[in-house]
């Protein structure tokens, strides 16, 4: 049996982020004087200067680590530092890059971590899994544990382009083709399927696919948009694997980032609501139900709108299955010929 933890808190809060050491005070007593490291980026200074400001004051014993890019040798890097210097508590603050490179970080120097995101794009701010850049331009997914704690602060959130949030949408979109692509490699005895945590993973999904509220800047839809995405990552925690929210579609995200970066820059979460377009073609599923939600939010209208052409959509399809050789999907029993895809897509650009 798989054991999982959770996070001691989530909250979702205007003006959260001034009050970290407050909320956390009754899971680690005294933690405002905890040697700490507050991992960021440069251009994220320079936004919320004034927040990490007050980080800082509220954690007298701290520093900021800035990263440059998400690779394994960079979040080996930091926790050797973290390690050396005996830091004993890590606050990831940013988006899903800087998320992943603290979560890792802070799993392999075993380091107490709170993740403080500054966007909803995609499930990094709970999933038990890292994103790391490796040789090249692939990444891969290393296994890690979720945060301590995840706090959200709805105005920084608010202040966030409005395509972050779309691509939080996508993210928890992909939820419906990643369960049907776990369901169908069960079938063919490839996994296991652990019941809670499809049920926490459909959850999220129909959390976002039935929500009646779609302004996207209100207090009520990033509260939203927050559970889906925590229990999102919360599904692959007690799944212990991340085939709860990844399948199919995943994959096509993956082949774009490893093989057509130089043409296309799509954020992930839009990357895999494309992709979950696709995979539920390929599942012979109802395609109006993507459709609708897709269109109701406006997550994307075209492939062709994220510079995604003809060729670059049938070479992704057609290589993603070898960017995760041992994930059975739907992609291993389907056809992916050019004529089909090419079909695909032209159907795609006039939805």
């Amino acid at each position: 049996m798989n054991r999982f933890r959770l996070p001691y808190h989530l909250i979702v809060e205007e003006g959260i982020f001034y009050k970290v050491n407050e909320v956390m005070e009754d899971v680690f007593p005294n933690i405002s004087q905890r040697k700490t490291i507050i991992v960021t980026e440069e251009n994220l200074k320079s936004i919320f200067g004034d927040i990490l400001d007050g980080i800082h004051e509220d954690f007298e014993n701290s520093e900021t680590y800035l990263i440059q890019s998400a690779t394994y040798d960079k979040a080996v890097e930091l926790a050797k530092y973290i390690t050396m210097n005996d830091i004993k508590l890590v606050i990831g603050f940013g988006g899903g890059t800087v998320l992943d490179l603290a979560k890792f970080a802070a799993f392999v120097s075993k380091t107490n971590l709170i993740s403080l995101p500054t966007t909803l794009s995609n499930d990094s701010l709970a999933s038990p899994v890292a994103v790391l850049g490796t040789e090249g331009k692939a990444r891969k997914t290393f296994k890690c544990t979720i945060p301590d704690a995840i706090l959200v602060d709805v105005n920084v959130i608010v202040s966030a382009p409005d395509r972050q949030l779309l691509s939080g949408i996508g993210d928890t979109i992909s939820k419906y083709t990643a369960l049907n692509d776990w369901k169908i490699a069960y079938s063919k005895g490839k996994e296991y399927v652990d019941d809670f945590a499809y049920m926490i993973s459909k959850m999220a999904f129909n959390s976002i696919c039935y929500n009646d509220q779609k302004e996207l800047k209100s207090k009520d839809f990033i509260k939203r948009l927050t559970q889906a995405l925590v229990m999102g990552g919360l599904a692959m925690e007690i799944a212990g694997c991340s085939r709860p929210s990844s399948g199919s579609e995943h994959l096509f995200c993956h082949a774009l980032e490893e093989n057509f970066s130089q043409y296309v820059n799509v954020p992930h979460g839009i990357a895999v609501a494309i992709g979950s377009y696709g995979a539920c073609v390929f599942q012979n599923r109802n395609i109006e139900k993507i459709k609708r939600v897709i269109k109701e939010y406006g997550v994307f209208k075209t492939p062709s709108e994220y510079g995604i052409t003809e060729e670059i959509f049938v070479g992704a399809w057609q290589q993603a299955a070898a960017t995760r050789a041992d994930r059975y999907t739907i992609l291993n029993e389907t056809d992916l010929s050019d004529e089909r895809l090419k079909a695909l897509y032209a159907e795609m650009e006039s939805m």
